[in-house]
């Protein structure tokens, strides 16, 4: 009997060996690797970016993770690798990450790199089907996740896939803090006061000339200190 599929958001899923078609090509070619199932659901490719999808197809951004590639560098050579984070966190590239695997610097890897190396669309890069010679580095978070929608390869589509099936990759190494809370931007500051000036403080001040000059009491209004005001 085929497994139930599953309720999350408004998608329609289906077992995704059997739609290879909504697969990017590494992708359909890895699935023999899962030890459990895995869900393909069909999207529009203008909605795959995180904030886009979890909005228009309701499904919640603590159920979904997010695969980036990273750029190691150490002695002279550049090596790739991907991370596999909950979409509510950053992964913590320059830290944990760089230190785990030894580099001297880990930076996300350009756009036309990442999607060159890994034969996977920007915006659909997941860690199924990724090179065999890629460190996968699963945050805790996600493996100890009950289903997690990932990329599927292409813009077109996602996964839907247990966390332990992908903490259980091949490449895969599951580690605690890989995800840090996405800090909020702080508030801009408030406005600078606005100064006011005091009554005395006008733009008539000493030996200035007052606008009628017939006025009887021109050499008063002339002599006066500005903070007097009138009699």
């Amino acid at each position: 009997m085929a497994p139930t599929p599953p309720v999350l958001g408004t998608l329609t899923w289906l077992p995704a060996a059997e739609h290879p078609e909504l697969l990017g090509a590494p992708v359909a070619a890895a699935l023999a690797q899962l030890t459990g199932p895995a869900w393909v659901a069909e999207i529009d490719d203008d909605l795959a970016d995180t904030a886009a999808f979890t909005e228009a197809y309701g499904v919640p951004a603590e159920a979904s993770a997010n695969c980036v590639v990273v750029a190691t560098r150490r002695a002279g050579q550049t090596a790739l690798a991907a991370c596999l984070v909950l979409a509510t966190t950053r992964a913590d590239v320059n830290g944990l990450v760089r230190r785990h695997l030894g580099a001297r610097k880990a930076s996300f890897a350009p756009q036309d790199v990442a999607v060159t190396e890994s034969g996977m669309a920007y915006g659909g890069i997941t860690p199924v089907g990724l090179p065999a010679s890629w460190p996968v580095l699963v945050d805790a978070a996600v493996a100890a996740a009950g289903l997690v929608v990932v990329g599927s390869g292409t813009r077109g589509s996602k996964l839907a896939v247990p966390g332990t099936v992908l903490a259980g990759l091949p490449s895969a190494e599951v580690l605690d803090g890989l995800g840090q809370p996405v800090v909020e931007t702080s508030a801009p500051p408030p406005p600078a006061p606005v100064r006011l000036r005091a009554p005395d403080d006008s733009d008539v001040g000493w030996g200035e000339r007052p606008a009628d000059t017939s006025d009887s009491d021109r050499r008063y209004l002339e002599d006066r200190p500005p903070h007097w005001g009138s009699d």
